[in-house]
């Protein structure tokens, strides 16, 4: 493996860049706790307590960014706001607790979609993405394959693969989309262990040839639409933003 190779010096702070971007957005899986079924049955319902700790952090993260990452972030919570109800009110994708949308979750796409593009822009990271890509890459291939044989997570297996097709030419996204495909498994495993949500027992609940987990193991897939349309706007944006300026 590439990252063996990696000089120990560089390695200590590609796992201190880990730790600070992602590993902090992993402490809020543990928050859902407050949102579970056990909570708001044994103690009380406390999902607005959690969407202000959410915005609290939104905005913190927010005010510590770079212009270009307020921005994505911004328009990050706009599309998770409809693509949320979309997936989940109007398709029947997943279903949350109270079967609404919490306000905290288009929040935490813009918060993970932040943490992810600082840890893939860091200096370390980009110097030795090869090898983080590999190491990632080979954690994607395991889970996605020990959910498919334990689980039988045929829908999640078959978004893994289309999750390594999309980036088959397009190298410059692999370290991005391969970190976010681990930390959304890991919101995904917490908030659903919880009953925060919950998947069926098929794609949408109407694919019976493709038996999923809770949660399917590359629903990462839907979360690249997010990232996609974000980079999209952000451009087009300033496209005519620079031809306004050309005319100037």
């Amino acid at each position: 493996m590439k990252i063996l190779s990696v000089p120990k010096e560089d390695l200590n702070k590609i796992i201190s860049v880990f730790n600070r971007e992602i590993g902090r957005f992993v402490f809020f899986v543990f928050v859902l706790f407050f949102d579970s079924i056990y909570f708001s049955k044994n103690v009380t319902n406390s999902q607005i307590l959690i969407n202000i700790l959410m915005l609290a952090g939104f905005f913190k993260m927010y005010f510590r960014s770079t212009p270009r990452v307020k921005e994505l972030m911004i328009y990050a919570v706009i599309l998770g706001f409809f693509g949320e109800h979309l997936f989940s009110r109007v398709l029947g994708m997943y279903t949350y607790r109270l079967e609404n949308v919490p306000l905290y979750v288009p929040i935490g796409h813009a918060a993970l979609y932040g943490r992810i593009f600082m840890f893939s822009k860091s200096s370390v990271v980009r110097k030795h993405h090869k090898a983080v890509e590999q190491l990632f890459a080979i954690s994607i291939i395991l889970f996605s394959t020990i959910y498919l044989v334990f689980f039988k997570d045929i829908f999640g297996f078959v978004m893994t693969g289309f999750v390594f097709l999309l980036l088959w030419k397009r190298p410059k996204d692999r370290l991005f989309f391969y970190a976010m495909y681990i930390l959304v498994a890991i919101l995904e495993i917490g908030g659903t262990a919880f009953g925060c949500w919950k998947w069926p027992n098929t794609a949408f609940g109407v694919f019976s040839f493709l038996p999923s987990n809770n949660p399917p193991s590359g629903i990462s897939l839907f979360y690249f639409l997010l990232d996609v349309s974000c980079f999209f706007i952000y451009t087009q944006r300033h496209k005519i933003a620079w031809s306004r300026f050309k005319k100037i």
